[in-house]
């Protein structure tokens, strides 16, 4: 991670978990369903999806802080995410980021209902914010419903359920990843670009690398459920292996998944010189994405 882009991170993540935190507090809620909302949006994490937003925005010389309802409300769906995703029924995880799961912490049924409360505050955040004009709220929101949705995330994750115990094809996969992974990625540097004015032409430059970023994403997640340390990543590690889930390694060999991500990598650096937009940030967060230790 280059100089610039460690401190432009650790300025936003700042700012981020900071709004974060007021965004809860603010909520008329039953204390328990806040404290279990806040437990794991202050988790940690390097928050790389609201970094694509505040970075795209840079790269437009625009103020980062005009994504920030976007990027709370998307880190809010993410959140809510892994949230039901550590549950007994889906992955059964005990450990996120090196602390126990929220359903471990606060049961299952409080975690279940702090995942539903930071899905639909989500879009309230973003309905609310009184910077963004109407036609834009209304864009973000579908955009964001679209990504998190049943043609998105949701629906990539049904599809890596069904896809346990079976030997799943490279299209198979690259599906699920796209979906479950990739959308919410995609969305974050779409996000920043529509805040920033950016025109038809350079929307589809941005899609492509939001695209390509979400696939090199995946891939380096399937590298670290083999290659990668619990320490590090602060969760199991193998369970992709345990749970007879088709990978790009499994399917294409170690090697094979590394030189996939390299083009991947590439591919995104092509599509964002393309936009002609100011893209340093946007360019070290690619080899941030492919290099990644957890």
């Amino acid at each position: 991670m280059t100089a610039t882009l460690s401190a432009f991170m650790k300025e936003y993540k700042e700012v981020l978990e900071r709004e974060l935190k007021e965004l809860v507090a603010a909520l008329q809620a039953p204390a328990v369903l806040k404290e279990a909302m806040d437990y794991s949006l202050q988790a940690g994490g390097k928050r790389i999806r609201p970094m694509l937003i505040f970075a795209t925005l840079a790269s437009f010389e625009k103020n980062p802080r005009i994504g920030l309802a976007a990027a709370s409300a998307l880190e809010m769906i993410h959140t809510y995410s892994l949230i039901h995703d550590d549950l007994p029924s889906m992955d059964d995880d005990d450990l996120r980021r090196g602390q126990p799961t929220n359903h471990k912490v606060f049961g299952e049924a409080a975690a279940i209902l702090a995942g539903d409360a930071l899905l639909t505050y989500a879009f309230q955040v973003i309905a609310q914010d009184e910077s963004y004009s109407n036609e834009e709220k209304v864009v973000l929101m579908k955009w964001l419903a679209e990504a998190a949705g049943p043609e998105g995330m949701v629906g990539g994750q049904m599809a890596d359920i069904e896809g346990e115990q079976k030997e799943l094809t490279l299209s198979e996969l690259e599906y699920i990843h796209k979906n479950k992974t990739g959308r919410l990625l995609a969305y974050s540097v779409m996000a920043g670009a529509l805040l920033a004015g950016a025109t038809e032409e350079q929307l589809k430059y941005f899609e492509q690398y939001a695209f390509h970023i979400g696939l090199a994403f995946q891939i380096q997640d399937d590298i670290l459920d083999v290659e990668g340390s619990e320490e590090k990543l602060g969760k199991r590690v193998g369970s992709d292996s345990a749970n007879h889930k088709s990978t790009y390694p499994s399917l294409l060999t170690m090697e094979g998944a590394k030189a996939q991500l390299a083009q991947h990598a590439n591919l995104a650096r092509e599509a964002l010189l393309q936009t002609k937009a100011e893209s340093a940030l946007l360019l070290d967060l690619v080899d941030l994405i492919a290099t990644r230790d957890q």
